[in-house]
């Protein structure tokens, strides 16, 4: 069977399985992604053991480092997967609320009910957990899914569909609603992106290229963000203590996700003060940083930073940094280099606050706390599908209700429009 025949048997497989998924009932749909747990638990050191493989045929290929830390499955991250599963399980399923029932003049009940999207799409790079995490709300919201991770990840992403179809079998569901594609050819996601006749929307997670190339390409709706260059702005009235812990733990937590700080922006007014207090835990941890003419005055240790880093999502131990001349010179900066992803501002000031709130322009904007929190398992969301810096349909972590739309319904008895 040739790579075309092969998509389009897995996409006629998601749309026989889209109704009987969307009708399923939330006790059903719960029981299903138990059983996944179960199966994930039972199959713990199998899984774990692939993933070793596709780690070592990566580390030999020259993976960068920043990928190898999406590949790797550790215990933590494997039992993160199966809480996730059980979180979702436990999060009010969105399918079949009908909001605002109401009476027209014409005796009609009209209201909007949520609906599943049918069959999504989701595309990713390194990262095994978004098999699992993609899968469950996918499950969740009775949507049918169709996942295509990374050739880097082929093995672990296996090892995971077996639980993903013995769940489904274990709670009586369609065996094709949860496909994992089981081949690395580029041309699979071209073909993915250009089925809507079996594909609703698309949802890629990866880089800047990946997402690029999809959009491109795609003839199906993407929910997607392109990049996180995610700013922390210090106020001149901020609490340097409180600012330290936000500014090292944005960037230092984790360099390879899209919710970490690349640039700092500081008030100009406070930093003599602030510098010293900032910059030095974060050499400390082995930050490479990079500032302006005016901080390097300040502090000569610093590395000169180019045009082209305020505008760089650096996935590495690398920060640039810049002085500005308060609230709105740092809102300008953020909206001129930014890409509409995660914002914070650190200050004591109210009314600072909420204009910072009000006008940074992004999918997540924060007050005194980490720009890392911007995530759909902080977000009480169970897990998420993706971050989307669009302004349509979904925007910032897309959990549950993100794979859902919404559909017009009329009750009558009897009435027929007349005049």
């Amino acid at each position: 069977m040739n790579i075309q025949e092969y998509m389009q048997g897995l996409g006629q497989t998601a749309r026989r399985s889209a109704r009987p998924l969307a009708r399923a009932t939330t006790a059903r749909k719960n029981a299903c992604l138990h059983a996944i747990a179960d199966r994930l638990q039972e199959d713990r050191e199998l899984i774990l053991q692939a993933n070793g493989e596709d780690l070592r045929a990566a580390e030999a290929q020259g993976l960068e480092p920043a990928l190898l830390d999406r590949l790797a499955l550790t215990p933590a991250r494997f039992a993160d997967m199966v809480e996730g599963l059980q979180q979702v399980a436990q999060l009010r399923d969105p399918i079949g609320e009908i909001r605002d029932l109401q009476y027209r003049p014409s005796g009609i009940q009209l209201g909007q009910m949520r609906v599943p999207l049918g069959v999504v799409g989701i595309i990713y790079e390194s990262r095994p957990n978004v098999t699992i995490d993609a899968a469950a709300l996918c499950l969740k919201s009775g949507n049918a899914a169709i996942l295509r991770g990374g050739s880097e990840a082929l093995r672990s992403n296996q090892a995971l569909a077996r639980a993903l179809d013995q769940g489904l079998s274990d709670a009586g569901l369609p065996g094709g609603a949860l496909q994992v594609l089981n081949t690395p050819a580029r041309e699979a996601v071209d073909l993915l992106v250009s089925m809507p006749e079996y594909v609703d929307v698309i949802v890629p997670r990866g880089g800047k290229g990946l997402i690029e190339r999809v959009s491109t390409h795609a003839r199906v709706p993407v929910i997607k963000h392109l990049d996180g260059i995610c700013h922390v702005y210090v106020h001149a009235d901020a609490d340097l203590d409180m600012a330290e812990r936000i500014v090292v733990n944005a960037k230092t937590h984790r360099y390879g996700v899209c919710n970490a700080m690349e640039t700092l922006l500081v008030d100009a007014a406070i930093a003599e003060q602030a510098l010293p207090r900032l910059l030095p835990p974060l050499r400390a941890r082995g930050v490479e940083l990079r500032g302006c003419e005016r901080s390097r005055a300040i502090d000569p240790e610093l590395l000169a930073a180019t045009e082209s880093d305020w505008s760089c999502e650096y996935l590495a131990p690398i920060l640039s940094l810049r002085l500005v001349e308060g609230l709105d010179a740092a809102m300008d900066h953020i909206e001129r280099y930014g890409s509409h992803h995660t914002d914070a501002i650190v200050t004591r000031d109210l009314a600072v606050a909420r204009r910072f709130l009000a006008e940074v322009d992004s999918s997540s904007v924060m007050v005194n706390a980490s720009t890392r929190f911007a995530d759909g398992f902080e977000y009480g969301l169970g897990a998420e599908i993706g971050i989307s810096t669009d302004k349509f349909h979904a925007r910032g972590p897309v959990g549950l209700e993100g794979l859902t739309s919404l559909k017009w319904i009329v009750i009558g008895d009897g009435q027929i429009r007349g005049g």
